[in-house]
């Protein structure tokens, strides 16, 4: 029997996500591809309590495979959407603060509230318009932060609706091309 490989511990990405106001949760990815702009990582069975439903339709649940882009200095993330069985469903953009490399294995950022969704062969739509309200009068984020926060979220709708957005190293990783093991990680 031929030896397994193992993985190195550098290819697992700890992503700590703090939700304000005090909430934090640490997600561990497969780091899959690197390059400058955009790191891809792989979470192959998303933690659900419920199910995310948008329109009606259910767009990510527990145990959801999700492949996750990270752009260093960006104010969002991207990520292709699927159900448990594997059915792509759209694509979700968290929109967020630029996400801080700690280290090769370590990362943080602090989610903004709104998010951008486009489901196949629909108009880009921002979503959680009134999380982010609540957090605003609650005194959970500040003023200046939540103008940043739409300001992000109104322009990649709108880049959406223009053809522009997402970029095309989202589609260039669908998650069957990750399951067929033609991945790399690669470094910047």
């Amino acid at each position: 029997m031929p030896p397994r490989a193992v993985a190195s511990t550098r290819d697992t990405v700890r992503i700590h996500y703090r939700r304000l106001p005090d909430r934090d949760t640490v997600f561990n990815q497969r780091l899959v591809h690197r390059e400058p702009g955009c790191i891809v990582t792989f979470m192959p069975g998303t933690p659900l309590e419920r199910p995310l439903v948008i329109d009606g339709r259910i767009v990510l649940e527990n145990g959801s495979p999700v492949v996750w882009f990270t752009f260093p200095g960006e104010w969002h993330d991207i990520g292709r959407f699927h159900t448990a069985d594997g059915a792509f469903t759209g694509i979700y953009a968290n929109v967020l603060t630029p996400v801080e490399i700690v280290d090769e294995t370590t990362w943080q950022t602090t989610d903004l509230f709104l998010d951008v969704w486009v489901a196949p062969g629909a108009a880009a739509r921002v979503l959680d318009e009134d999380e982010l309200n609540e957090a605003l009068a609650a005194g959970s984020i500040t003023a200046e932060l939540a103008r940043r926060a739409r300001s992000e979220a109104n322009r990649l709708a709108l880049l959406a609706r223009t053809g522009e957005w997402p970029p095309g190293i989202v589609s260039d990783w669908p998650i069957e091309r990750i399951q067929r093991g033609t991945s790399a990680v690669e470094p910047v």
